[in-house]
């Protein structure tokens, strides 16, 4: 077989010596220096060399070594799930070129019995497997490979050695000829810039790496509970703008950093001592944000000169998840299954709350205004108040349903319209809810309240994500829905907890906001008072009517006069509706309660139908100053203690 000029260089990396590395993983990691294989053996020693060769031609090359191991078959694996994410991913479908040798050279045969699985017998102890792999998409979920960068995805890039787990992994990057690329990852550094240790592989799959020239800035936060703990943040940007917008862009995050850390009044112990924000602002990437265990993931189509404090939404949101999911973790992730799909009932709580605190901390950060706060809690109060899927599921059931809506993709059509409401967004509102009704619940007659939902989050943190895990990315004591209800019965009392996860979490109720955001000196206000609401349908104007291109939203008018996807509505109360200028013209003039008729085509065939609008339902928040109201010095109190900075 004709070896690869790829394949050649990467051999020409090798181990400067077994003790130094041994010396590095005893020194920074102190976790055990070898693991259970599937070919028998607990001295097994597990390198990757990852190199980017041809990087214009968007796939890299990786070679993995895997040494000491005893006579047994050793399985490779492809990951299809990925931390963060909780759908499946084909990420194997790309890999090409596999080549397998023994460390002497001698040519193995390696079986791929299924898409993601490679096994390989009758190796001498040693085996060396080398492939190239496709990357072109920049987001926290793939790979991107391009002449700027090399954008890591892990569980998208690696394959592993399964049996091999709980032992410590080698990875060195080689650049391309002459690139200054450089490496930003929650690996664990070594002497050598370019070479890093995972402590396992979990670990591994759960580290994204930057590869590129990218743009860094670090700075250091005391921990507010001990004085002596001065965690470092690497913020390392991949765009196309200048190093004032880098500053710009870090002293944002910073403030995050500084005001989230408040919430818990402390900050994990990151395993390497540092937390790194990986972001990469490119015309050619994908909006998406990942949270890992000690880095986060973040990109998108702009740029930081022109969009720079309308990017810090995902900052927040992403910085979060270093206590809510990395460490105060469901059970039902954890530990994570890379090879199947990760269902959990309890996105809500790690998804929703994130959300709510994600928004919550730009605004006590000053970076975000209240029209802005309100404006996006009013959005996610109207998207479950309103949502036929509420009919049918509850915010727990909607959570089990990531599987086949976070990223997942199908070409048969859904009905997620009517039957799917995002946990993320219905868990922002109970978020939003339990903070008010506990902050209402304790406030004295100054408006001053006792206890909130920093409390509770200050609780789960004490309970399950202090304890930490007895390795270096574990969670030893993960919670169970009955953990959650518990907490929160502690934190009050059995019938306040009973009532909210009753009524609100398992159960289908909303909130009653009004009364809660009264308190803050915000009301809830008609979006449309006196417009006529006719469900808000999806349409495509075109020569004739207006095609209904998605189902029509279960118990709105248009959906009990019928109609549905692909109809297309020619008149209503015999006025032509073939432009959005003539649908709102003619729906302005309708008047709530009174029936007309709708004229609509169905499969070629026109048909009519009565139609009765409604008043429009939607509500939105607006602070009392802005539309008259006296603003008391109560409200005031109680709004400053929830939106207000929570730095001393």
């Amino acid at each position: 077989m004709i070896r690869s000029s790829a394949w050649r260089r990467a051999r020409g990396w090798r181990l400067g010596a077994a003790a130094l590395v041994l010396a590095v993983i005893a020194l920074r990691l102190s976790v055990p220096t070898g693991g259970q294989s599937t070919a028998g053996s607990t001295d097994a020693r597990v390198r990757y060399t990852v190199s980017v060769p041809e990087p214009a031609h968007r796939w890299m090359a990786v070679e993995l070594e895997v040494d000491g191991l005893g006579a047994d078959p050793l399985s490779l694996r492809m990951s299809s799930a990925s931390p963060g994410r909780y759908a499946r991913h084909d990420f194997a479908k790309n890999i090409f070129m596999v080549e397998a040798r023994t460390a002497a050279g001698e040519p193995l045969e390696a079986i791929r019995t299924t898409p993601t699985r490679w096994d390989i017998a009758d190796h001498d102890g040693s085996v060396v497997f080398y492939y190239r792999i496709f990357g072109d998409r920049v987001d926290g979920t793939y790979l991107a490979v391009d002449p700027t960068h090399a954008h890591l995805n892990m569980p998208a890039s690696l394959v592993w050695p399964a049996g091999l787990e709980t032992g410590p992994i080698e990875v060195r990057f080689v650049p391309p000829a002459g690139e200054p690329w450089r490496v930003a990852t929650q690996l664990f550094p070594t002497d050598d810039q370019l070479r890093f240790i995972a402590p396992n592989v979990g670990y591994l799959l759960d580290s994204p790496a930057e590869f590129s020239a990218f743009v860094d800035r670090t700075f250091e936060v005391t921990d507010p509970s001990d004085s002596t703990y001065r965690p470092d943040f690497r913020v390392a940007v991949h765009h196309g703008g200048s190093d004032a917008d880098v500053d710009r862009y870090a002293a944002d995050v910073e403030r995050i950093v500084r005001e989230m850390v408040a919430v818990f009044g402390e900050f994990p112990r990151f395993e390497t001592g540092r937390y790194t924000f990986i972001a990469d602002y490119l015309p050619t990437a994908a909006g998406d944000a990942m949270e890992h265990r000690n880095s986060t993931v973040i990109s998108a189509p702009a740029s930081l000169r022109t969009q720079g404090r309308a990017l810090l939404g995902s900052v927040s949101h992403e910085f979060f998840h270093v206590w809510n999911v990395e460490r105060i973790r469901p059970q039902s992730l954890e530990p994570f299954d890379f090879e199947n799909v990760n269902a959990s009932g309890e996105l809500w709580l790690a998804e929703g709350y994130t959300n709510y605190y994600g928004t919550l901390t730009l605004q006590r950060a000053g970076l975000a205004s209240l029209p802005a706060t309100l404006g996006r809690f009013s959005r996610a109060i109207e998207t479950v108040r309103l949502g036929p899927g509420r009919r049918f599921r509850s915010a727990v059931e909607m959570s089990r349903l990531a599987p086949f809506t976070d990223a997942a993709s199908a070409i048969d059509p859904t009905n997620w319209d009517n039957l799917f409401i995002s946990y993320y967004t219905w868990g922002e509102t109970l978020g939003l809810g339990l903070d008010l009704l506990l902050r209402v619940r304790s406030a004295d007659a100054a408006g001053v309240p006792s206890l909130t939902l920093d409390d509770y989050m200050r609780l789960l943190w004490r309970q399950f994500g202090l304890p930490g895990g007895s390795t270096p990315g574990a969670v030893d004591r993960p919670y169970t829905m009955a953990d959650a209800r518990a907490a929160l019965e502690e934190l009050t009392d059995a019938s306040f907890a009973d009532e909210y996860f009753d009524r609100y979490v398992e159960g289908r109720e909303v909130i009653d906001y009004v009364p809660l955001l009264e308190r803050a000196g915000v009301a809830v206000v008609p979006t449309a008072l006196d417009q006529a609401w006719l469900g808000d349908p999806s349409l495509r104007f075109e020569r004739g009517g207006a095609r209904v291109t998605r189902p029509m939203p279960f118990g709105s008018p248009l959906h009990l006069a019928g109609l549905d996807r692909d109809d297309v509505i020619v008149s209503i109360d015999g006025r032509e509706v073939s432009s959005a200028g003539r649908w709102s013209e003619t729906r302005d003039r309708l008047l709530p309660g009174r029936s007309v008729t709708l004229t609509f085509a169905r499969a070629g065939e026109l048909l009519t139908a009565r139609v009765t609008p409604e008043e429009h339902p939607g509500l939105r928040l607006v602070a009392f100053e802005e539309i008259g109201r006296t603003l008391t010095s109560s409200h005031m109190r109680f709004r400053e203690a929830w939106l207000g900075s929570q730095l001393d």
